[in-house]
Order: structure tokens, then C-alpha cells, then sequence
């Protein structure tokens, strides 16, 4: 799994920036700076959630961690990101507002990997 999340982490890092960056070039002249706002919370978002997928996968590497918490948490980062950040830029391209609703169900899931970090944290047996 290490080297799966490290991979997964590294592409959506790097699309994370592809983002901001077609937000801030090609998109600033299409979008209402609401929309705008609501791309550039998404790549941003997807960038923090992947440097945290790279710390996951650099976690699995301790022995001592839990290790079915720390691949749960990776896998939530991901569909988190998905969720998350997909259904901003969705929103924000689209204009369909219902696409809102979803947002959350991502953030939930980010919210189960911190906590799931958490969790396997507090029970290392060092």
C-alpha cells in the first residue's frame, strides 16, 4: 500500500497544481469569482489531502502503527479528494447547484482519515 498511496499521492499533488493553475489562467476570464472561488477551494483542498496521503504512506512504513487504520485513512483521503474537490469543480464549471450537496459526503471523508490517523497515533506502541 505504501507504494500505491505514494504514487496516488504524488499524481494528485500534481494535478492539484495543473488546477489551480488552469483556474488562475484559463478560467479566470470565464468564471464569476464566486466559481473561481469555489475551483480554487477545490485544488487547494486536494492539495493539502494529498500531502496527507503522502505522509499515510509514509506512516505504513512504522510497524508499529496500526496499519488497517492507516490504509483506511488513505483510502478515505482519496475519495475524499474525489468527492470533495470533484464535486467543486463540478459546481463551479457547471453552475448545477445540487452538485453542492455532495461536497459534504467528501468532506466527511476527510474528516474519517484525520481521525483515523489519529486513532492508529494514539495507540503506538513504541
Amino acid at each position: 500500500m505504501t507504494k500505491i498511496f505514494l504514487v496516488i499521492a504524488s499524481m494528485l499533488g500534481g494535478l492539484s497544481v495543473v488546477a489551480g493553475s488552469f483556474a488562475t489562467h484559463a478560467l479566470k476570464e470565464k468564471l464569476t469569482q464566486y466559481s473561481l472561488d469555489i475551483f480554487q477551494t477545490g485544488a487547494r483542498l486536494q492539495m493539502y489531502h494529498s500531502l496527507a496521503l503522502l505522509i499515510v504512506a509514509f506512516l505504513l512504513t512504522i510497524e508499529e502503527l496500526p496499519q488497517s487504520l492507516m490504509v483506511i485513512a488513505g483510502y478515505a483521503f482519496i475519495a475524499g479528494i474525489a468527492i470533495f474537490s470533484g464535486s467543486l469543480y463540478a459546481l463551479s464549471l457547471s453552475g448545477i447547484k445540487w452538485l453542492g450537496a455532495i461536497t459534504p459526503i467528501g468532506g466527511l471523508a476527510f474528516i474519517i482519515g484525520w481521525s483515523c490517523m489519529a486513532i492508529a497515533g494514539w495507540n503506538l506502541k513504541l
